[in-house]
């Protein structure tokens, strides 16, 4: 790991996001009104957006905020609450002319779930594209304070007897997710089942939406729970329980939430699309600075947005973690990313290990041809086309659409090029 200044981020780092920053500052002085060239013209105005509370979407709440979608001739862009994963499903499903959404900050796996109609009625699929990613790393493993006792941290192995005798004595142990399928569920099964538990045979899983989670947890509806912040450091701050892990810890990098739009918007709008993802990655370089981690938490908790006190994002939004059971650390580097490690790019290599964990737990077939579903779904040519716009630093644009192999906390390896072997290798799954 690269030596870090006081703010957590590598002095490499910093400089790359300066001379983005600077190529920036450089290109709205040729286009002094930060509006979009008259012959790109966005083709609409405005687009339907959906968010759930939670800090990763926080580049689609700052380019409402800071009148980004505006700059770049989006003048009429709506940023909606939605209720659940559920709710933003079928409001997407809807779509935007129909009262509904076109696109929506959202859990990865999502798109190619809705897009093979895996999750929608009647299996109806509705083609879905990923058109950028939000950020990586910062969500976190929770469990009730009644497990304090067991020690568990990353390993969940700590807690296996533990459950046992609570499913013995109450006939259930509940761990809650977000979605089925989505990336909390693949986070918590992949920890759980790294420890030798189950979680098809050894506790139920349950779907709870991310800002109900710690109520739940208070009035001891679940044993434990994964979800994005700020609601693992609430938890910790109402002293209802205890952050096991942060994801980061399972996977130092990890790709979380994505930009997807509805495939037919796209088609009718490419301009618009091209609008929209430039406001939203001059965001998310914004979002990065850490000069600006206390307005942007002030930001996300205003009543409209997440209705939290301040604190309750800060401290994980700058890689200080209070675990909650005696464990304080500070400048970790978990903090959540937006930009830095190429955070926006949608890695093609990313989206097979998505949809190769669903096949695991049987979400998809066994025969899914990974790659043919991620081309179609992933569009990481239009998030290279609005990134030159933008100007952005060459350094900052990968060169592949693959990062590569990928090493997890206990020693597995996902190779994009062979997911069946990473299949192969793991002892718990739905098939086993």
């Amino acid at each position: 790991m690269s030596k870090t200044i006081t703010t957590g981020i590598s002095r490499r780092s910093l400089l790359k996001t300066s001379a983005t920053l600077a190529t920036l500052a450089s290109a709205r002085t040729l286009l002094p009104s930060g509006a979009l060239a008259a012959s790109a013209a966005p083709e609409v105005k405005g687009v339907k957006l959906g968010f759930i509370a939670l800090t990763d979407a926080a580049p689609l709440i700052v380019a409402k905020e800071k009148g980004l979608f505006d700059k770049y001739g989006l003048t009429e862009v709506e940023v909606a609450k939605q209720a659940s994963w559920g709710a933003t499903r079928d409001n997407l499903v809807l779509g935007g002319a129909a009262n509904g959404i076109d696109g929506a900050h959202i859990l990865t796996p999502m798109p190619y779930l809705i897009s093979t109609g895996k999750v929608t009625q009647n299996n109806v699929p509705v083609p879905m594209s990923i058109i950028a990613r939000l950020n990586l790393d910062s969500q976190g493993i929770s469990v009730a304070q009644d497990y304090a006792a067991t020690g568990v941290e990353l390993d969940a192995a700590k807690l296996k007897d533990a459950f046992a005798a609570k499913k013995a004595k109450a006939g259930e142990v509940k761990v809650a997710m977000t979605f089925p399928g989505g990336t909390h569920d693949l986070w918590i099964r992949y920890w759980l089942a790294a420890g030798g538990i189950d979680p098809d045979k050894d506790v139920s899983t349950i779907v709870v939406p991310p800002p109900q989670m710690v109520a739940n947890m208070k009035v001891g509806n679940m044993d434990a729970f994964c979800v994005g912040e700020p609601w693992n450091e609430q938890l910790v701050n109402q002293g209802i329980g205890f952050t096991a892990c942060t994801t980061g810890e399972l996977w130092k990098g990890h790709p979380e939430k994505a930009l997807s739009l509805r495939t037919d918007w796209i088609e009718k709008n490419p301009k618009a699309t091209e609008a929209l993802l430039m406001a939203v990655m001059e965001a998310q370089i914004w979002c990065d600075k850490m000069e600006n981690k206390e307005e942007m938490a002030t930001i996300l908790g205003k009543r409209q947005w997440f209705n939290v006190p301040p604190k309750d994002v800060l401290g994980r939004l700058k890689g200080n973690i209070n675990y909650g059971n005696g464990r304080v650390k500070e400048n970790t580097g978990l903090q959540m990313k937006f930009w830095q490690d190429h955070a926006s790019y949608p890695f093609k290599s990313h989206d097979a290990w998505f949809i190769t964990e669903n096949i695991r737990w049987g979400k998809f077939a066994a025969d899914t041809d990974i790659k043919a579903l991620v081309d179609k779904v992933n569009r990481e040519d239009l998030w290279r086309l609005a990134a030159k716009s933008l100007g952005v630093a060459s350094a900052d644009i990968p060169a592949s659409t693959s990062r590569g192999k990928e090493t997890f906390f206990d020693g597995k390896v996902f190779d994009p090029e062979n997911p069946k072997a990473y299949l192969d290798s793991l002892v718990i799954k739905a098939s086993a």
